[in-house]
């Protein structure tokens, strides 16, 4: 999609080049020699439920929403797993800026 929106002149170069899977992996790559964490903030369970809450979304609908299964949220949500990779993304950016910013 990028590269059509690339195409089409939506997307400058720029902004192309920052979110191609090629700058992404190098990123990774230099973040894992570099030894550092995750740029996210690591969420409890209870921050997790919260933010489920503060959603108005039953566990079922919020799974949903970040195409996890019911089961992985509540594990979340009890403290028994901790979120990782894109859902770790995905609850930080709901944590900024409200469940709106993925819908």
């Amino acid at each position: 999609m990028s590269d059509d929106m690339r195409r089409l002149g939506i997307m400058n170069d720029e902004d192309y080049r920052k979110i191609t899977l090629r700058d992404v992996v190098v990123a990774d790559a230099q973040e894992a020699h570099s030894g550092h964490d995750t740029p996210y903030a690591s969420l409890s369970g209870d921050d997790i439920r919260t933010l489920r809450e503060q959603s108005n979304m039953s566990q079922a609908v919020f799974a949903r929403c970040l195409n996890l299964s019911v089961g992985y949220v509540s594990q979340l949500e009890r403290g028994a797993k901790r979120a990782t990779g894109p859902a770790l993304a995905l609850l930080d950016v709901i944590r900024r800026k409200g469940i709106e910013a993925i819908l």
